[in-house]
C-alpha cells in the first residue's frame, strides 16, 4: 500500500450532492478509498450546473470536488434501482456519506438506522443542514444560510454599517466535509479493533458555529459581540492589510517582539515603548492612533521592496494575491498543491505523506459513466 494511499481498499458510496458531501467523498478518495457517487440520472449532482464556465457537463464547483471517484446514476424513486444500490452497499460498501435532505434516506430505505441494522459494521456518515435534533433539524440549508445565521457574516467585511458580506469560499460546506472525513477515519481506526461501525453526525450549522469559537469566546469573557474588521482581526494589532504605491501587503505583528522590530522598520522605534502601544492590549484600544502612522509609511513605499524590508527583519508579511497570482506563483508550484496531469490542474489535498503529496488519479466524472461497471450485476438480481 502506498503511504499516499492509506485508504485502498475501503469503499465508500456517496449518496451526496453540492459541496459539503462530496469534499468529504473527495478526501477519502484522495487518500486511496474507491469513492461512488451516486447522482439523479435526470441533471446529475446539482453542482454540475453551477457555471459557467464549463467543462463538458460539469462546472468548477463540481470539477473541484469530484475527481477519483465513480458516478453511477441512480434514480432513488426506482425501487429496482433503489434495491440495486442497496445491495452495493450492504455487500461493498465500509462507509455512506449521505447530505439528502433530513429525513429523505430514510424513507427510502437507504438511511442510518435501516443501513447499519442490516450490515453493523457499516460507518454511515449523516451530514445534516441544521443537524440531529432541535426544531430547526428538517431545514434545508446551504453555506451562505450558515454564515448569516451563525454571526460569521456579522464578523466578516469592513463595518458593522456596510451590506453583510460573505467569505468568499464555501468554508461552511468545506469544513462540515473535512468534519465528516474526521469522524469517518476515527470510525474507521475504531472498527479495527471492534468490528463494528457506527453513525457519524455532524452538520453545517454545527460547523459554522466551531469556526465560530474565537467571537463567541470573546462575548462569553464580556468583550461584547465582535463587529467586522476589514482585512483585520479583532484582538490582534497591527494584523491586516496595509496600502502601498503598489498594492496591499498584509502585515502581521502578532506579538511585542514583532512590533519592536516592526517599529524599527518604519523609522519611528518610540513607539514600542509608548505606554500606548507598548502591549498588544493598549495596541487595540488606541489602534485609531497607531494604524495611521503605519499606513502613512507603507504607502511611500513600492510593495515589493517594503516586503523584502520586512522579511530581512523577519516580520511576517504576505502580499494581497488575486487567484491567477495563486495559480501561477512560484511557491505554490514548489509545494506541488497545484498539481497538473493530462492536460488538467487542480488543488491537490493540503496533506503529505514522507514529504509526497496524493497524486491525481481521474477527473471528475461525466453523469453516469461509470453506472453499468459498478452496478449491472445488482440490477440483474
Amino acid at each position: 500500500m502506498s503511504s499516499t494511499q492509506p485508504l485502498a481498499g475501503y469503499v465508500v458510496v456517496e449518496i451526496g450532492h453540492s459541496v459539503a458531501a462530496p469534499y468529504a467523498g473527495l478526501i477519502l478518495a484522495e487518500l486511496g478509498a474507491e469513492v461512488i457517487k451516486v447522482e439523479n440520472p435526470a441533471g446529475g449532482d446539482s453542482a454540475r450546473a453551477w457555471g459557467p464556465p464549463f467543462a463538458g457537463d460539469m462546472g468548477p464547483h463540481f470539477s473541484a470536488f469530484n475527481r477519483n471517484k465513480a458516478s453511477v446514476a441512480v434514480n432513488l424513486a426506482n425501487e429496482r434501482e433503489r434495491d440495486a444500490l442497496k445491495a452495493l452497499i450492504i455487500e461493498r460498501a465500509d462507509v455512506v456519506i449521505c447530505n439528502l435532505r433530513s429525513g429523505a434516506a430514510g424513507k427510502l430505505g437507504l438511511g442510518a438506522d435501516t443501513l447499519t441494522a442490516e450490515k453493523p459494521a457499516l460507518i454511515y456518515c449523516e451530514l445534516g443542514a441544521f443537524g440531529l435534533g432541535g426544531h430547526m433539524s428538517r431545514k434545508p440549508g446551504y453555506d451562505p444560510l450558515m454564515q448569516a445565521y451563525c454571526g460569521v457574516m456579522s464578523v466578516t467585511g469592513e463595518s458593522s454599517e456596510r451590506p453583510p458580506v460573505r467569505v468568499g469560499v464555501s468554508m461552511v460546506d468545506m469544513g462540515a466535509g473535512m468534519w465528516s472525513a474526521i469522524g469517518i477515519l476515527a470510525s474507521l481506526l475504531s472498527r479495527k479493533e471492534s468490528g463494528q461501525g457506527c453513525r457519524v453526525d455532524t452538520s453545517l450549522f454545527e460547523t459554522a458555529v466551531a469556526w465560530m469559537a474565537t467571537p463567541i469566546s470573546r462575548y462569553l469573557m464580556g468583550g461584547g459581540s465582535q463587529s467586522p474588521h476589514g482585512s483585520g482581526a479583532a484582538g490582534i494589532v497591527p494584523y491586516q492589510a496595509f496600502c502601498t504605491k503598489t498594492g496591499w501587503l498584509v502585515i502581521a505583528a502578532g506579538n511585542d517582539r514583532l512590533f519592536k522590530s516592526l517599529c524599527d522598520v518604519i523609522g519611528r522605534p518610540e513607539l514600542a515603548g509608548d505606554p500606548r502601544f507598548s502591549s498588544n492590549g493598549q495596541r487595540v484600544l488606541n489602534q485609531h492612533l497607531l494604524l495611521p502612522v503605519i499606513e502613512e509609511f507603507t504607502a511611500s513605499h513600492e510593495r515589493e521592496a517594503l516586503a523584502r524590508i520586512l522579511d530581512e527583519a523577519s516580520i511576517p508579511n504576505a502580499p494581497v494575491q488575486n487567484v491567477e497570482q495563486l495559480v501561477n506563483d512560484e511557491h505554490a508550484r514548489q509545494l506541488g498543491i497545484i498539481q497538473e496531469s493530462q492536460g488538467r490542474q487542480h488543488v491537490g489535498l493540503p496533506i503529505r505523506f514522507d514529504k509526497e503529496r496524493p497524486s491525481y488519479r481521474s477527473p471528475a466524472p461525466s453523469l453516469g459513466v461509470d453506472t453499468e461497471r459498478v452496478l449491472e450485476a445488482y440490477l440483474k438480481c
